[in-house]
């Protein structure tokens, strides 16, 4: 790749296959050339209302072609993109509003935008979702603009600054081990390099059709689309989710390769058996997560590999298991490392060194200088190598929960629980789920009797959704250290005498 930033490697591909599809969602279907003249004409519309060279502007918009114009228009513009969870509510939304400094926003609705006004910045652009045109619906009273409207009125031509690899383009917010989300400093290399490596491990070719179904807040759906740009290939985007008719999708678009994590592929496996299953153009699927006693199951169902790969928004692609390696499947193998990276264990942990990775956590340089080390980064995942040198996670050090795809730091749904005025103390921790991996349990202490449904109420305001505790406990006293912190190891294990919030 020789492009040295998104924008310029945007600028290439335009120039030279503009004809190419790009960005399929529903019946929208965008070339290169049409994501490059309209990320062009939105990078002059932020222009004009002021956004410069290094000012972070949130995006936070469904899954559909907005975002990647959008990402692609704050890129070549020299700014830095903040992608936002459209799940986030008043407090997490507020954090990375007022941690990131954003004072411009792009949104993909009306109640976005009402939100991201009250978390703090000052103006909003609103786009329609799934084609980064006119907005269907603005908001009345001062902040707000139809970004897509103004677009497409915009001129196409856009005079982009001297960028390079080392120029940063996301603060990428990903859950801590306390507090609240950190903000991960990404450069324009940190995504070329790392499209770089998933496409030369899965030996992308122009015939080739991606899929993506996680939300564009993520890192994956981020790569997978420099990915689709530097190999001229289409993505396709799915609204969300849905083990239902996902696999109707990759066949009616032809999808050759994608990528899913989590709780995707048990939620896949658990559907009933259908005679269509193995009529699709999938060749691999690359998976973060699979368990190793359904490793085969997936395989045999739908007749196509699946590979392990390893990584984190710290640091991209890190590990991953090559897709003639047949003797890992069921083995729980997460991998070697992927061409330019480096791991090795200390003291139990697993440690990476290499491009791509993070310049480090926005204004946290303790946090930073604590994660990174000597060039090394401590993942907090421990682990061990077999004897061919492939790499197996046995537990983590972090004080993290991991529910399906996504990661909850206890300590910040802890903070959100001592905040209602009947909550004395709380802890949260993660137990055993067959279907997610984990759950979120917490353990109340309050002061006066309090309904639990109120007390999940009270979290789902200011939480997203994925952080709110399923498992409620109360406890007349917690167990603490000498240190006067709660012995979180003493607490029950299990689900326990907790009520069942969703009553699953």
């Amino acid at each position: 790749m020789t492009a040295a930033s998104l924008g310029g490697l945007l600028r290439e591909r335009a120039a030279t296959a503009p004809d190419r599809p790009l960005l399929r969602f529903g019946p929208v279907t965008l070339t290169v050339g049409q994501v490059a003249d309209r990320a062009g004409r939105l990078a002059n519309v932020l222009r004009a209302h002021g956004v410069e060279r290094g000012d972070r502007v949130a995006v936070m918009t469904p899954n559909g072609a907005a975002f990647p114009v959008a990402w692609l228009a704050i890129a070549a513009l020299g700014a830095v993109a903040v992608p936002v969870n459209a799940g986030y509510r008043s407090t997490d939304l507020a954090h990375v509003i007022g941690d990131s400094g954003a004072r411009t926003a792009l949104a993909g609705g009306a109640d976005a935008a009402t939100a991201l006004l009250r978390a703090g910045v000052d103006q909003v652009g609103l786009l329609d979702p799934a084609d980064a045109g006119p907005a269907p619906d603005v908001p009345a009273g001062p902040g707000t603009f139809d970004a897509g409207a103004e677009a497409a009125g915009a001129p196409a031509a856009f005079d982009p600054p001297d960028l390079g690899p080392d120029d940063v383009v996301n603060i990428q917010y990903t859950s801590g081990t306390t507090g609240f989300p950190k903000g991960c400093v990404l450069t324009h290399g940190y995504w070329l390099r790392t499209a770089e490596i998933v496409r030369g491990i899965l030996g992308v070719t122009e015939t080739d059709v991606d899929l993506t179904a996680q939300p564009f807040s993520y890192m994956d759906p981020q790569w997978n689309t420099v990915l689709c740009l530097d190999a001229g290939i289409p993505l396709v985007i799915l609204p969300r989710f849905s083990a239902s008719t996902f696999w109707k999708s990759v066949r009616e678009h032809g999808v050759t390769f994608f990528y899913v994590l989590g709780t995707m592929p048990v939620f896949l496996l658990r559907q009933p058996p259908d005679p269509a299953d193995r009529e699709h153009d999938v060749r691999i699927v690359l998976c973060s997560g699979i368990v190793p006693e359904l490793h085969a199951s997936m395989e045999e169902r739908w007749g196509v590999p699946w590979r392990e790969a390893y990584g984190m928004t710290e640091t991209g692609a890190d590990l991953f298991v090559p897709a003639d390696d047949t003797s890992s499947v069921g083995s729980g193998a997460i991998g070697v490392p992927v061409p330019g990276k480096e791991a090795r264990i200390v003291d139990g942990e697993l440690v990476i060194r290499g491009e791509p990775m993070m310049r480090g956590y926005w204004n946290d340089p303790a946090a930073t200088a604590e994660r990174i080390r000597d060039g090394w980064l401590y993942t907090g995942d421990l682990a061990r190598q077999d004897d061919r040198g492939r790499f197996h996670l046995v537990g983590r050090r972090k004080d993290m929960i991991r529910r399906g795809g996504e990661n909850v730091a206890a300590a910040e749904v802890e903070a959100v629980l001592v905040r209602h005025p009947a909550v004395r103390a709380a802890a949260v921790v993660a137990v055993p789920d067959e279907l997610r991996g984990e759950e979120v349990k917490a353990f109340v202490q309050v002061g006066r009797a309090t309904d639990p449904a109120e007390l999940i109420a009270f979290v789902c305001e200011r939480l997203a959704p994925f952080k709110v505790p399923r498992f409620l406990e109360y406890v007349d006293e917690f167990p603490m250290t000498p240190s006067e912190r709660i012995a979180k190891h003493l607490l029950p294990p299990g689900r326990g005498a907790a009520d069942d919030m969703r009553g699953e």
